[in-house]
């Protein structure tokens, strides 16, 4: 198996990460789409950069509409950074796209179920 451990700080907080690089995906999040945009779009501009894993335009499942957001997945880390540099801030179908890594959401964003974490006495 090919293993290695990433040292990362994830929100001020050191964090140490088991990786399979065999399986490695960078998630990268897309904002401020046009609604014309759709995954094919995103897969065209991001393979300029290097293989494509998946690319995917959210819509809303009850209208249809376009959410004007998606992820793009690169296995190769550095082609997905230099992607993220070079993209971030240009147009895509008349729309000034953000481009960035993307950060798993918490489960739960209601803060009467967060606990904070301070040493309880």
């Amino acid at each position: 198996m090919n293993l290695c451990i990433n040292h990362e700080q994830f929100y001020g907080c050191d964090v140490f990460i088991l990786r399979n690089r065999n399986f490695l995906q960078m998630n990268i999040f897309v904002a401020k789409l046009s609604s014309r945009t759709k995954g094919e779009d995103l897969e065209k501009l991001f393979s300029q950069f290097g293989e494509v894993a998946s690319a995917k335009v959210i819509f809303d499942r009850n209208s249809g509409f376009s959410k004007r957001y998606g992820f793009v997945e690169m296995p190769n880390e550095q082609e997905a950074f230099d992607a993220i540099d070079k993209l971030n801030d240009t147009e895509l179908d008349g729309s000034q796209i953000v481009v960035k890594i993307s950060v798993p959401r918490a489960d739960n964003k209601d803060p009467r179920h967060t606990r904070d974490l301070q040493d309880e006495d």
